[in-house]
């Protein structure tokens, strides 16, 4: 990756003993804060507010980070903006901040590592500046797909619970901000990327979740195998239960691999029946064999999928499984069973996510931007039989050929745009040369409206026309959610021309 320093370097000292809590003395720290983003400003404030001498640099210089920018001036924090200041730390930098975007083979990661400064991220950062005493405890969740969803689900079940709890980390509130909160959180649900797990070595989560591993953001970590090293980081030091997916069974490996808590409990979920130590279903029952008295020969009751699906006309399978890895989280903190039910029945979905928009014809059309990689893909396309498939983008790295040949029979057409389509193209002529494809070479936005009319002539009634493209969005769009708006605008378009909804 250059400089000879490898992706995975991380130093093993301090920048100054005993920074381990919010009390702590960072006074007088020189900090070097890496990215002005959400999680680079909240790092900044926090340690210019404890009296650390701290730069802040950015390569972007956005509307938002120059206001970010002028608050932080405000504090004394020294802000340097744009790509001159990316290459090397300020001389007498003891520590490195990085925001989570920042790969670990960027120039100045590499310098950082080769001048000795220890590198932190975020998340070491909040974990560091917990409270000494009644710091929230964390239950954390990482996976390929379907982080958000879960990490949402169990702050809802948290929350039925009677517990001030919020989701932070990757999503919801910042984690600095969750762990500084005047008003202490009771406990936090924490998501966390890949990324953010690269760059920490301290948290001790309660109870920990992987929810499935496949090749993903290769081109950030160097490789698959520092990809599954980060995720399995994940359990490190967990107390009471370490949660893997029995149906992924590097999930499993990755917890066997761990350094835990002494009596720290491997937990498994399943869409399956359970066996003892695991949560599953059994016939349409969400069940506990894990954290249950007599768990050999009993289970209780969580939820049902009724109580899931809510008023989906389906629920996909991945789905479920997300609720399980939720509730089992819940469960290893000790919620009860009535709790987990009321959190999950009140829990409603993001956007962008087996997002049902329409019917017309008997064609359903189905938003799923959020399938940003292959397995997500997979996982959206094994939910229904027969498939009209929207997809393409910016692939990351990723191979679809598994993805196409394992989801072929299942697919009546597909239409392809996006930076990498001659990617999914190729593979389609290998494993599926039978499925008519349309592609569409357009860059523009606009080219959702022809998107869903030839999708449209292809299906036939009782199809599922899906927008899951297997690709991150940002070749011709902002971002995922602008994609799907951009899918659902196109085709309410499509509805009002014939005649409206059925």
């Amino acid at each position: 990756m250059g400089g000879g320093v490898p992706v995975s370097y991380d130093p093993l000292y301090e920048p100054r003993e005993g920074l381990t809590h919010r009390d702590a003395d960072w006074s007088g720290l020189r900090v070097l804060v890496v990215g002005l983003g959400v999680s680079g400003f909240a790092a900044a404030d926090a340690l210019a507010d404890r009296g650390a001498h701290v730069v802040a640099v950015s390569r972007d210089e956005t509307e938002a980070i120059r206001e970010r920018a002028t608050i932080l001036e405000i504090l004394d924090v020294d802000v340097r903006l744009g790509a001159e200041h990316m290459t090397e730390p300020p001389a007498g930098t003891e520590l490195v901040v990085t925001s989570p975007g920042v790969p670990p083979h960027d120039p100045l990661m590499l310098a950082a590592a080769t001048a000795g400064i220890p590198v932190w991220g975020e998340v070491e950062l909040a974990w560091r500046m917990r409270a000494q005493e009644g710091a929230a405890p964390w239950l954390t969740v990482t996976g390929t797909n379907g982080k958000t969803t879960t990490v949402n689900m169990l702050a809802s079940i948290l929350r039925h619970a009677g517990l001030r709890a919020t989701s932070a980390g990757n999503v919801g509130t910042p984690l600095l901000e969750a762990v500084l909160h005047p008003e202490p959180y009771d406990v936090l649900a924490v998501e966390l990327s890949s990324f953010q797990l690269h760059w920490q070595r301290s948290v001790s989560a309660v109870a920990s979740a992987v929810l499935n591993v496949a090749p993903d953001h290769i081109d950030w970590h160097g490789s698959y195998a520092e990809y599954l090293r980060a995720k399995g980081k994940i359990y490190e030091n967990t107390h009471l239960a370490c949660i893997y997916n029995v149906a992924d069974i590097q999930t499993e490996q990755l917890v066997m691999e761990a350094n835990v808590v002494e009596g720290c409990r491997a937990i498994g979920f399943t869409t399956g029946i359970p066996a003892p130590s695991m949560v599953g279903v059994v016939e349409d029952v969400l069940a506990d064999r894990a954290f249950v008295e007599q768990r050999q020969r009993s289970a209780a009751e969580l939820c049902t999928i009724a109580d899931l699906q809510g008023d989906a006309p389906s629920i996909a399978p991945h789905y479920v499984a997300n609720a399980l890895a939720a509730a089992a989280l819940a469960r290893a903190y000790g919620v009860g069973p009535i709790a987990v039910r009321d959190g999950l029945r009140a829990f409603r979905p993001d956007r962008h996510r087996i997002a049902e928009i329409a019917t017309v014809k008997g064609v359903r059309f189905v938003n799923d931007s959020k399938a940003t990689n292959p397995h997500a893909a997979a996982a959206a396309i094994r939910s229904f039989d027969s498939v009209v498939w929207v997809a393409g983008g910016l692939l990351k790295g990723a191979d679809v050929d598994s993805l196409v040949e394992e989801m072929a029979s299942r697919l009546r057409g597909v239409v392809l745009i996006g930076a990498d389509r001659d990617q999914i193209a190729q593979a389609l002529s290998r494993h599926a040369p039978d499925v008519p494809v349309v592609d569409l070479s357009e860059t523009d936005t606009g080219v959702m409206d022809r998107v869903v009319r030839e999708a449209a002539h292809l299906a036939q009634p009782g199809d599922v026309v899906l927008l899951a493209p297997a690709a991150a969005s940002m070749d011709m769009f902002t971002n995922y959610g602008a994609r799907g708006d951009a899918f659902e605008e196109a085709v309410r378009r499509h509805l009002e021309a014939h005649g409206g909804l059925e």
